[in-house]
């Protein structure tokens, strides 16, 4: 019964670490992050600016701890700090958050350095750069969240 609860608390914390990556993207890092004078303007201002300019490419992933990868990892921090209490209940969905936010960073940073990768492996959020609509598919691991809330618009480019 143990395995099994573990189980549902892993699938559970997958669920709900994309929904994150979701929201947050969607409603903080362009809701604040379009505001200059946001911390979370490195977003909207540096890194949607940077693969607009670059076909996709950000050459801020290539040098270490940039000021916008700097603060893409800190934020990733915080909310592993913020949920902390969470691994004293459930240790094993605390640990998917964690292989999330790792996951996150690899697959996000890849698919700036490596944009052939990206267009391969998560076609939505080459689209979220580089269609004509980048308030569009959130998702970065994945486009389970655009598909349901319908927020997914394919390949259209500028």
């Amino acid at each position: 019964m143990y395995i099994f609860i573990n189980l549902i608390a892993i699938l559970i914390a997958y669920f709900y670490a994309t929904f994150s990556e979701w929201a947050i993207h969607k409603y903080i890092l362009h809701g604040l992050g379009k505001n200059k004078n946001s911390w979370f303007s490195f977003h909207w201002h540096s890194h949607h600016k940077s693969c607009r300019k670059n076909k996709n490419k950000d050459d801020h992933y290539k040098k270490f701890l940039s000021l916008p990868v700097r603060r893409e990892i800190l934020g990733l921090y915080a909310l592993l700090v913020i949920h902390l209490p969470i691994y004293y209940l459930m240790p094993y969905f605390y640990y998917t958050l964690v292989v999330c936010s790792v996951r996150y960073f690899y697959v996000h940073q890849k698919s700036h350095i490596d944009v052939e990768w990206g267009i391969r492996n998560i076609p939505w959020h080459h689209d979220h750069h580089m269609g004509k609509d980048q308030d569009a598919n959130w998702g970065v691991t994945t486009d389970i969240w655009d598909t349901i809330l319908k927020t997914r618009k394919k390949g259209i480019k500028m």
